[in-house]
């Protein structure tokens, strides 16, 4: 059994789609980053790639390379299954919380479970996602940006 931890932030940018586990949440007020900036997928991933001992997303996705500019965050995370798939890893859980005052995303969960789910070929009972506040304080708080931890067990 193997353990990660996955963290992930992004600033609001206006004009921009908002994708949070792999769902659209906003055609406006998304987040900016050199993919679409889906920091609760970035935090998965993360939390697998270290779990399975490589290196973080910025090795394997860097924001230097074109080919990741606005790409799906959902077409990397098939490329991080793939990863531990290869490495013969097999997921047990993930644990995930996304730290926001904006937007509210209890009705989208059901929807990322199902997206999550597919990509990375376990039940959606194996995944949970909460959501939290970060009460008014600090960048998140202060509504200009998102942040996401994700845990995750993986045995082989």
């Amino acid at each position: 059994m193997f353990v990660g931890f996955g963290y992930d932030v992004h600033r609001f940018k206006k004009s921009r789609k908002l994708f949070l586990g792999g769902v659209k949440i906003s055609d406006t007020d998304g987040l900016d980053g050199h993919s679409d900036a889906d920091v609760l997928i970035h935090a998965l991933m993360d939390a697998l790639l270290g779990a399975a001992g490589e290196n973080d997303i910025g090795h394997f996705f860097p924001n230097t390379d074109s080919k990741y500019k606005d790409i799906a965050s959902t077409e990397l995370l098939k490329i991080v299954a793939d990863t531990l798939n290869n490495k013969n890893f097999k997921i047990v859980n993930t644990d995930i919380t996304v730290v926001a005052e904006k937007p509210k995303i209890y009705p989208y969960i059901d929807q990322m479970k199902d997206v999550l789910s597919s990509i990375l070929g376990i039940n959606k009972e194996q995944i949970a996602i909460k959501a939290t506040t970060n009460e008014r304080m600090g960048f998140v708080g202060r509504e200009e940006g998102i942040c996401s931890m994700a845990v995750v067990l993986i045995e082989k």
